[in-house]
């Protein structure tokens, strides 16, 4: 079914932003999510402005999801609080 590509961004550090030294990255096939994580995921890419959240979540993180659909890359960015625990969970901290 393909693999999600995750990415943690923001935060009072300013995680994965130009500049930073740590990257917060993981990836995660579409197949090992739970059928609920499943169409959270999609909802996440058929709606990605209705999960924008207000825009005051300063210092907040958000995460880049991208998946590959008919060999195009889609991605989306959104907060943390909608993205499902499956994804967030493998998502590690590396200095680069």
């Amino acid at each position: 079914m393909g693999t999600l590509k995750i990415e943690r961004v923001g935060g009072l550090a300013g995680y994965g932003m130009s500049g930073s030294r740590v990257k917060s990255t993981g990836e995660q096939t579409v197949s090992a999510l739970s059928t609920a994580d499943q169409a959270s995921v999609e909802s996440l890419f058929s709606n990605p402005k209705g999960q924008q959240g207000s825009g005051l979540e300063r210092d907040a993180f958000r995460y880049r999801i991208t998946r590959v659909i008919n060999g195009k890359n889609q991605t989306v960015e959104v907060p943390e609080s909608a993205v499902p625990p499956a994804l967030k969970a493998c998502v590690s901290d590396k200095l680069s």
